[in-house]
Order: C-alpha cells, then sequence, then structure tokens
C-alpha cells in the first residue's frame, strides 16, 4: 500500500475471520497484514501462522524462539493492508446503518489518527519504523529489466541486494536471455540423473576389469576394486559439499568493488538476483545450459589428475551431490519440513542467511563446513527474567 494512499480500517471481528490458508491475516499491534501468500515460504511452517492468525503476532516477532530481522520486518511491510478499528462493532440491524456507521468510524478514527495529543510521545512498534518496500521510490526501476541498472549502483548496491522483495525480477529485455535464466526445479534431476546412472554403471563395469591402479610412487601402486565404487562415489559427494561452501562463499557472496559496474552486475547475475528475490521459484536451481560449462570443466581437471575409473568414479558421485543440493536448496525455500527434523533445522538456517546473515551460513545441504572456518551462524540467545 502506498505512503500516500490512506490506509483501511477493520474491525477485530473482520480480522479474526481470515484464519484459513485461502486468507489469513494477522496483526502487529494495530496494523493488519494479509499474509497468504507467505504461509508457504514460512520457515517455521505455514502451521505456525495459521495457529496465530486473526490475533497480534508482536510477541511472536521478538522471540523467543526467534527475534525477527529488520529485513524480515521491512519484508511483512509488503503485506501490509490496513489498520484495525479498535472500535465496537454496532449490532447487525439493517445494512444501510451498519455501512454508514461503519463508514462514520473510519473517519473518526482517521481524523483520531492525524491529529494525536501532542503531549503523547508514543514510539511506533518495530515493523512500522522498518521501511517498506515501494517500487516507486526504490534505487532501480522495476518496470525495466535489472540486469543493467543494478551497476549504477555502486556503493549502495551492497545494502539494496541484501534487502529481499517478495517479487519476480526481470533480469534482461530479450526473451531469449531472460528465459535461459529460469527452469523449473525438477529439469536438473531429468537433465542431470540419467547421466549419474549412465556413469555409474560405467565406472563399476571400467573399475571391475581391474586394471585402474593409483600410483603412489613411480614404483608402487594399488589396485582400484570395484567394490571399492561406492566409497569413491561417497568421496566425490563429500567434496562437492566443500566445493559447494566455496562457490558460495567465495564467488557467490563476493564483494564487489563499488566503482565496477561490470563486477557488481555479474554478481547480480550469479547471485545477488537470489538475494534481492528469494522466493522467485523460477531462479532456485541453476539452468542445465547454464550449469554445464562448469560441470565440464570440473570433468576436465578431475580426470587429468586421477585415473580414468577413479576419478570418473569421483565425478559421478561429486554430480550426484550437486543435484541434491540444487533439490534441496529449492526445498528449503518451498518445502514444508516437519518440526525438529534435519531439513527443519536447515531451512530456519538459510533462511537466516537471506534475512540476517549474509556473511555467515554457507552451508545449503550441511553445515559441516561453517564450523572450520568459522562462518556458523550463532544461535540466538534471549535474556531470562527474573
Amino acid at each position: 500500500m502506498s505512503p500516500s494512499v490512506s490506509p483501511r480500517f477493520f474491525s477485530p471481528a473482520e480480522v479474526a475471520r481470515h484464519r484459513t490458508k485461502e486468507s489469513c491475516w494477522v496483526l502487529v499491534g494495530e496494523r493488519v497484514y494479509d499474509v497468504t501468500g507467505f504461509l508457504r515460504m514460512h520457515p517455521g511452517g505455514e502451521a505456525l501462522i495459521l495457529r496465530r492468525s486473526g490475533t497480534d503476532v508482536s510477541a511472536e516477532l521478538e522471540g523467543p524462539p526467534h527475534r525477527h530481522s529488520e529485513n524480515a520486518r521491512r519484508w511483512m511491510e509488503q503485506y501490509y493492508i490496513g489498520e484495525l478499528d479498535g472500535e465496537p462493532e454496532e449490532p447487525d440491524t439493517e445494512g444501510a446503518d451498519r455501512d454508514g456507521g461503519a463508514r462514520g468510524r473510519d473517519a473518526q478514527v482517521r481524523e483520531r489518527r492525524k491529529a494525536p495529543d501532542p503531549t503523547e510521545e508514543e514510539e511506533p512498534p518495530a515493523a512500522s519504523r522498518c521501511s517498506k518496500v515501494d517500487p516507486k521510490t526504490d534505487l532501480v526501476d522495476w518496470e525495466r529489466p535489472l540486469a543493467w541498472q543494478v551497476g549504477y549502483l555502486g556503493e549502495n548496491y551492497d545494502t539494496w541486494v541484501h534487502q529481499p522483495v517478495d517479487r519476480p525480477i526481470r533480469l534482461f529485455q530479450s526473451e531469449f536471455l531472460e528465459a535461459s535464466t529460469k527452469t523449473s526445479w525438477y529439469m536438473v534431476p531429468a537433465v542431470w540423473m540419467p547421466l549419474v546412472f549412465y556413469l555409474s554403471w560405467y565406472c563399476y563395469t571400467t573399475l571391475s576389469q581391474e586394471k585402474t591402479r593409483l600410483h603412489l610412487t613411480t614404483e608402487y601402486s594399488i589396485l582400484v576394486h570395484k567394490y571399492s565404487f561406492p566409497l569413491i562415489f561417497l568421496v566425490g559427494m563429500f567434496l562437492w559439499s566443500f566445493i559447494e561452501y566455496c562457490i558460495h562463499r567465495f564467488v557467490f557472496h563476493m564483494r564487489p568493488p563499488a566503482h565496477n559496474y561490470y563486477l557488481i552486475t555479474l554478481h547480480f547475475l550469479l547471485h545477488g538476483q537470489h538475494h534481492k528475490s528469494p522466493f522467485d521459484g523460477s531462479r532456485l536451481v541453476f539452468p542445465p545450459g547454464l550449469a554445464a560449462p562448469v560441470i565440464g570443466g570440473f570433468y576436465l581437471l578431475i580426470q587429468a589428475l586421477f585415473p580414468e575409473g577413479l576419478g570418473l568414479s569421483m565425478f559421478v558421485g561429486g554430480l550426484c551431490g550437486y543435484v541434491m543440493y540444487d533439490m534441496i536448496h529449492y526445498y528449503l525455500h518451498y518445502g514444508s519440513p516437519q518440526k525438529g527434523s534435519y531439513m527443519y533445522g536447515l531451512k530456519a538456517y538459510h533462511v537466516k542467511h537471506h534475512f540476517e546473515h549474509q556473511r555467515a551460513g554457507f552451508g545449503i545441504t550441511t553445515r559441516f563446513w561453517d564450523r572450520p572456518f568459522n562462518t556458523l551462524i550463532p544461535d540466538e540467545t534471549f535474556e531470562t527474567a527474573h
């Protein structure tokens, strides 16, 4: 809702009626939010919001168990639809009188809000202090493709890109280029898993010939047995988890120099657009056409470093790890894992990375590598009341 437009007013009874998946409203103080579109995205699951729908969630925003960040509060402002009319409802007698009375109460409430008591100094709630996401006043023109605009943001880019919005992003004017940056989640396993199955069979049959040897020295080598394939496969998956961490931290989260238009644009195309619009479902996984050159590069590198059967077995394990990474990443944004499960913890962890800790929490499939590299998102602590 634009700040220049007078807010709508809703009675408590009307707010309380919106407590379903089809229409879910909540209150923050006297501010009314329609969070129906956010139910599926909520890291705690839609049931958590539905249990509190129609009521004031101010206490939940402050925690425990989770204190919502400024970005989360700013995100919520996108769902703001009006204010709570605290006046008691008139009995439902005659429709015309009721409607007229409602309009009269709205006018009275608006007058009271326009002319507050100057002797009262009341601090606005935290949610209302957060700036709204207004496309008309943003640093970019949302009516035009963003790819060639973001480079001009300069020193404002890092702050802007880490203030997420719930809206689709158009990168290019060209329909072909735009389509090449989008893909459905199922395209990743559909393209790569047949290759994983074929290469797994090929590696096993190659190792079965008992000609693959790992040379430790010029005089000593060991035979790579076919029964070692599952172990080598798992080693490849483990190595992928490290590569995943390094790419996410050092490539996707590089800090482009404020004066370098091209590096800012590159960062936005690689990963910045995902942080700006984290729930754009068409850009949560890598399009196979764009991923293929990178995967091909890893294949050539590992084949050059190891004997064919050994190197290919590690590569196919890493490729399977990559597919799992993309699927898990999509699920962390749109899935509803059971509370207390491993995926539930990962989802909450990843959402914190997006909304509060953009320089930490780089692990997607696992938090393992965040520990030795000291980028683990710390657990929240709350002071105990005495």
